[in-house]
């Protein structure tokens, strides 16, 4: 009888300890040098510059989780892979993540990691990325849109956030990306729109509010005869309603005759000054 009854009083200190070694487990996983930034937008997001042999040159300490099953890469979705170009769907191109990662790879020390995730759907509005007002978005938009939004099982938002809790067991998300505009160019509410994407982000991941620095890129500058231009004096705006965000400037990133979209070169500028504007505020 004795030994019945000590049995039954060690069972809940042997769930204890195998709970808390279960969470040490996790704990020991997550590395805190891999540093984590998520990536949204539209089509200057996704990349649509060829991309060139320098672009595809692997760094061991630059990752990318993939975002969709893309048998052409040999890539499998929710996996860590090398990033080298295309960082999103399977055919796109080169685009300002590339070399925002490959510029803090160049600046921080050597036991840094960086991580990258990248859903993004050309053409795409602001409000692709509300969470519970995005489906009737998505009804009224061209087939070709809704065609690239079934890559993401119709929820690019959830794919994000999905990929997002993966990557937490792994390294510690450090910040947000966004180049994202043209197809919302005049509309004054962009800002607060932008801000609800960001707070919806943070409160899905369990992340204190204001908790991220959050890098908004302009759109193809005048001087480059961008054709949405205008909306440069809107996103300027976003560090009024987001204290963390930060605008990144276009000028001088060579464009395409388009009028829409950078360049290869263009690209690699514009991504350098993502990274760099990264790297000052991990550096504060």
């Amino acid at each position: 009888m004795n030994s019945i009854m000590k049995s039954n009083h060690l069972k809940p200190f042997l769930l204890a300890f195998f709970l808390f070694n279960i969470g040490l487990s996790a704990f020991a996983q997550q590395d805190e040098n891999f540093y984590i930034f998520l990536s949204f937008g539209q089509s200057n997001m996704e990349g649509a510059a060829k991309f060139e042999g320098q672009d595809t040159i692997e760094d061991d300490r630059f990752k990318v989780l993939q975002a969709i099953d893309c048998d052409n890469l040999n890539r499998k979705k929710g996996q860590w892979y090398p990033a080298t170009a295309p960082l999103t769907r399977c055919h796109t191109g080169l685009g300002p993540a590339d070399y925002f990662g490959r510029t803090l790879t160049e600046h921080l020390p050597e036991n840094i990691k960086i991580g990258i995730i990248n859903v993004s759907v050309g053409g795409a509005k602001i409000e692709l990325f509300e969470k519970g007002n995005f489906e009737s978005y998505v009804q009224s938009s061209p087939d070709w849109l809704q065609n690239m939004v079934k890559e993401y099982d119709g929820d690019p938002y959830a794919r994000l956030i999905e990929l997002a809790k993966i990557a937490q067991k792994d390294g510690m998300i450090k910040g947000i990306l966004l180049h994202q505009g043209e197809s919302n160019t005049g509309d004054e509410n962009w800002p607060k729109k932008t801000k609800g994407v960001y707070d919806t982000i943070l409160a899905d991941l369990g992340l204190a509010p204001n908790s991220l620095p959050f890098l908004a890129g302009e759109m193809v500058s005048a001087d480059q005869g961008g054709k949405c231009a205008s909306m440069n004096a809107i996103i300027q705006t976003l560090p009024t309603v987001i204290p963390q965000a930060y605008v990144i400037s276009s000028t001088d990133c060579e464009a395409l005759e388009d009028g829409l979209h950078f360049s290869a070169a263009g690209y690699r500028e514009l991504g350098r000054r993502y990274g760099m504007k990264m790297l000052s505020l991990l550096q504060d």
